[in-house]
């Protein structure tokens, strides 16, 4: 099953829902949601800095991934981006693809 960070920042509205409801109450909300989509929730993270979340989830595709970055965004109680991952095993399968590219100009 395909792998995504998600990485969320909070906006004021979030964050009020955050002390309201406690970082436990933002887990339970996450997974449940990501459950419902037939995916599981491999690490959940507060942190310092841009991202106030990093999640590591499993969904069972990018529509799936699409559909929610779409609903937390949407919320306007959060900013988010999501980043695909890739195993080592599908970077050596890139790896070795053959083809023929042009760079611009060569």
């Amino acid at each position: 099953m395909p792998k995504y960070l998600v990485r969320a920042a909070y906006t004021t509205d979030g964050v009020k829902g955050v002390l309201r409801e406690g970082g436990t109450g933002r887990v339970d909300a996450v997974r449940n949601m990501i459950t419902r989509l037939g995916g599981e929730v491999e690490s959940f993270y507060f942190a310092f800095g841009d991202y106030d979340v990093y999640v590591v989830v499993d969904l069972p595709d990018n529509v799936s991934a699409a559909s929610v970055g779409l609903a937390i965004t949407g919320s306007g109680a959060v900013r988010s981006d999501t980043v695909v991952l890739l195993t080592p095993g599908e970077i050596d399968e890139a790896v070795a693809k053959e083809f023929e590219y042009r760079p611009p100009g060569g």
